[in-house]
């Protein structure tokens, strides 16, 4: 069952998001679907439509199915099943844990291209209607003037969250670079390949395709990136010699730190609240950004269609006690699994993975 009107719920207010990405977009079809009167500010020109695929954990699987995208997402997702950890010369270590997650949730691990996401959730405001998206409109402090709600959703460098939160929560680099692709083929293999210092994925993202993921301390170009794993198992070569780096996505791995105390703010001249990498940016090694945003979206528009705009401080308190702790869980999980995956000396590591199941 959906986010509706409805019961105290039916009391609504105005909002403006800032950000349209998965996090900003879900969040403002949760408040249309309430019945609020929705604004979404961001600073890009037009709709973000680069990335390559959101791996979509069956717990935010369900979220979405709260949120009426259910359907949209299981059309062009793709089940990430038999994937393993493996060595650079191709070696076995352990098998991820796929089949237990599908076997506990009753539905798998979905892959979905990450400008498809962002279609359906735009796709899905159009059809609410009532929300006006200003593209190339940055954060400023009067943009929520006359508004009874503020949410940030921008990201990890978030204008709302430098405005309005204090303790010094800021994106810190890990000195690593991450890479992210997608090859023109199925390798038919899926999983990571975890060496010294660095690491490979890929996974399944749509038929004839397969997204890729990389993460190399030194490595500044793609004539790097192709060094860096030339001596790798097949068909990670393959993969980098076979796709166009005009298309590959660079960037330098951080995260947020320290962690927010509160997820929310009510002091001051209205409520402001922080969802997705605003809140809590992670690095992606537990595949868990995209899930975090969409679940801290349906649980806060939850909370405000059970609260009511009237009662705005008690949905902001709902929301902080049911996602904060969360998702900082997973942002430490995620953090700790990437400063372990990219040891320098890999043996104790290796033979630790190698006591999982396989």
């Amino acid at each position: 069952m959906g986010v509706s009107a409805g019961g105290r719920g039916a009391q609504r207010g105005s909002a403006v998001v800032v950000g349209a990405g998965v996090g900003g977009l879900a969040t403002a079809i949760g408040l249309r679907r309430t019945g609020w009167e929705v604004t979404v500010l961001e600073r890009r020109a037009e709709p973000e439509r680069y990335g390559t695929a959101f791996g979509i954990h069956p717990t935010a699987q369900a979220a979405l199915d709260r949120l009426g995208l259910g359907g949209a997402l299981r059309v062009r997702a793709v089940p990430y099943r038999d994937a393993r950890i493996r060595r650079p010369d191709g070696r076995v270590l352990a098998a991820l844990p796929l089949e237990r997650i599908e076997r506990t949730a009753g539905r798998p691990e979905l892959l979905i291209s990450r400008p498809y996401l962002i279609e359906a959730l735009l796709a899905e405001l159009a059809r609410l209607g009532g929300t006006d998206i200003a593209y190339g409109r940055a954060y400023e402090a009067s943009a929520a003037q006359g508004a009874d709600l503020l949410v940030g959703a921008d990201g990890i460098n978030s204008a709302v969250r430098g405005a309005h939160f204090e303790g010094g929560s800021r994106p810190r680099e890990l000195g690593t670079t991450a890479w992210i692709g997608t090859a023109g083929f199925e390798t038919g293999v899926y999983g990571e390949t975890w060496g010294r210092g660095r690491f490979f994925g890929m996974t399944p993202v749509e038929p004839g395709r397969t997204n890729w993921y990389a993460t190399v301390p030194e490595a500044t170009t793609a004539e790097d990136l192709r060094a860096a794993f030339a001596d790798w198992h097949d068909p990670i070569p393959r993969v980098l010699a076979d796709t166009d780096p005009q298309t590959w996505i660079r960037y330098r791995m951080r995260h947020l730190h320290p962690a927010l105390p509160s997820f929310t703010r009510t002091a001051g001249p209205g409520p402001v609240v922080l969802v997705g990498d605003a809140a809590h940016a992670m690095t992606p090694n537990l595949g868990q950004g995209a899930c975090t945003a969409l679940l801290d979206a349906e649980a806060f528009t939850r909370a405000v269609a059970a609260h009511g705009a009237g009662s705005l401080p008690a949905a902001l308190r709902a929301y902080d006690g049911e996602r904060r702790r969360s998702a900082q869980r997973a942002a430490f999980g995620s953090r700790t699994l990437h400063r372990f995956m990219t040891v320098r000396h890999p043996a104790l590591r290796d033979a630790l993975v190698g006591l999982l199941p396989g």
